[in-house]
This record gives C-alpha cells, structure tokens and sequence, in this order.
C-alpha cells in the first residue's frame, strides 16, 4: 500500500485539485490518502472533508510547519510506502507507479523523486546538492552549477530531491526517523535526505515519473516572509550539520557572490528594455548581501 500524505496550508482549491489528480494517478494501486491541514483559515477542512470523504483528515489548530505535519502523517500512516506530495503538485497517470516501481526493483534506493514541470511546460529544477561551505563557494564563484544543467532526462543518484513529490519506503522511517522539526518551512528535506545518505541509503531522480508543480502556493502572499524562511532555514541546517565556522565561511561565500551579482547586474541596467529586469535583480541581491552580513540570529 500507498500512504499519500498532503500538507494543506491556506489552498483549497489547489488541494482540491490536487486530490481529483490522486483518482486517476493511484488507479490501480492500493493506497490511503491522508491530508494534514495546517491551521487553513479558507475553508480548506470542510472542502476537502465534503468532497473526498475517503481521505484521512487530520485538522490541526495552529500550523506546525512542513515536517512536522508530514511526521504527524507518517506515524499513524499504514503504507509500505509514503509519496509526500504538495497540494500544488500535481502527478500524471503512472508517475506514482513508474516511482514505486523504481523502489521495488532498486532496493538501496530509499527515497525517488520524479521529472517536475512547470505549469507552462518547462522544466522545473527537483534535484539539488546537499549544502555545504565548499559548495556554495563553488557555486557563488561560477564553478558549480550543481544540476542546473543537466536535462533531467535519465535516472541518476543525486544529493536530495524537493519536497513537493517523493516517495519513501518506510523502512527508511522507521529507521532514520522523521524530519527534524526545528525546521518550519525549507531545508528540512536537505536535512532529512542527509541523514537518509548517512544511514546507507540512495536518493535517486527518474524521469519515467512526471509531475506539474506550480511551486510556492502556501507562501503566495507574502514573498518576503518566505524569503526570510528560506534563508534562516539554510542558515540552521549548515550550523547543524558543519558547524559555526562552516556556516560563518558559508555566509562569506554568499555575501561576496552578492556583491559581485549585484555590481554585474548594475552594469547592465543601461539599456532600458532591461533596467526594470536589472535593478529588480540588484535590489535582492543587496537585500542578501547585507542579510548575510548583519543577520546572525541563527537557531
């Protein structure tokens, strides 16, 4: 069996959608579906509770963060598997099988995620190196580009997946453990793939799965907030995981990529089809470079 888990925060329709998608997408397969809601105040529990009656609603009274709703899920979920899905993802026929069928023919894999697409079509970047202070030297001075180029068109281990679609054996569960609930919204898939790695496991890509993502749902509303999220979250995980003076050589590297992007985008601000493109671009990586430089309230 399939254990779906779905974290709804504040996205009725899309969960809607998202759960019409499941009819067609789990045909086939035995499955349960459970759908965590995280303090919604748009009508989400009675929607979903009127329209997929079959689905296990777990309604909480104040919103408990990403993994923390996901670990809620996966303690009392019965599946041999777990697909941790966005409310804004949204599978097509047989990605859910062509990823389980993955994990039953590769038994070191412990977590795979699928091809993801934008909602135009084009493809959208699901696979990442884990963070660290030499990578994101690498990366700020133009020597990595982790995945980016690659076409995502062929299996391949990778570092971790994103969070929108996975799916997991519960062996990994039950041996690893949940993620770590100090991270309320980014970088606790980073984290809880690492430590996945760290006990033995794959996380393997396959592109014989696909997804419509549309990304960025239950943050719509407040770009800056979620801004914050990311950044402070990837400032915990690198204090975790490398320590105080990785994370002080990690902020260095970012804050000098900052400064040089935002001096490069300055310079192309003159020809005015690109000035408004330009200085939206200087604009964030200012804010970034004097975040990394004065913000230090790490967790």
């Amino acid at each position: 069996m399939i254990s779906v888990i779905i974290i709804s925060y504040n996205t009725r329709r899309m969960t809607l959608d998202c759960l019409r998608t499941l009819d067609v997408a789990l045909e086939g397969l035995e499955s349960e579906i459970l759908v965590v809601d995280n303090a919604s105040t748009d009508d989400s529990v009675r929607a979903v509770r009127e329209a997929f009656p079959r689905a296990r609603l777990l309604a909480n009274e104040k919103n408990s963060g990403f993994g923390a709703a996901n670990n809620q899920a996966m303690a009392v979920a019965r599946g041999d598997y777990f697909l941790l899905l966005n409310s804004d993802a949204f599978p097509e026929p047989g990605a859910i099988r062509a990823m389980l069928d993955f994990l039953r023919a590769n038994p070191k894999t412990g977590v795979v995620g699928p091809r993801t697409h934008n909602a135009d079509g084009s493809l959208q970047l699901s696979c990442f190196r884990l963070p660290s202070p030499r990578y994101v030297w690498l990366e700020n001075m133009w020597l990595s580009d982790g995945y980016r180029r690659w076409p995502h068109d062929a299996v391949r281990r990778v570092d971790f997946v994103i969070g929108a679609c996975m799916l997991v054996r519960r062996e990994v569960y039950e041996k690893v453990g949940g993620f770590d609930e100090r991270f309320f919204m980014y970088s606790e898939e980073a984290d809880w793939q690492r430590r996945i790695h760290d006990a033995g496991w794959e996380i393997a890509f396959t592109p014989g799965a696909r997804i419509t993502h549309l990304g960025g749902a239950s943050g719509a509303t407040n770009r800056a907030l979620i801004n914050r999220h990311f950044f402070d979250s990837l400032d915990a995980y690198v204090r975790k995981h490398h320590g105080l003076s990785g994370l002080i050589s990690m902020r260095a590297a970012m804050a000098a990529g900052c400064l040089l992007r935002a001096i490069l985008w300055t310079l192309t601000a003159f020809p005015p089809r690109r000035r408004e493109t330009a200085l939206a671009k200087v604009r964030l990586h200012s804010w970034l470079f004097v975040r990394q430089t004065t913000h230090w309230a790490v967790k």
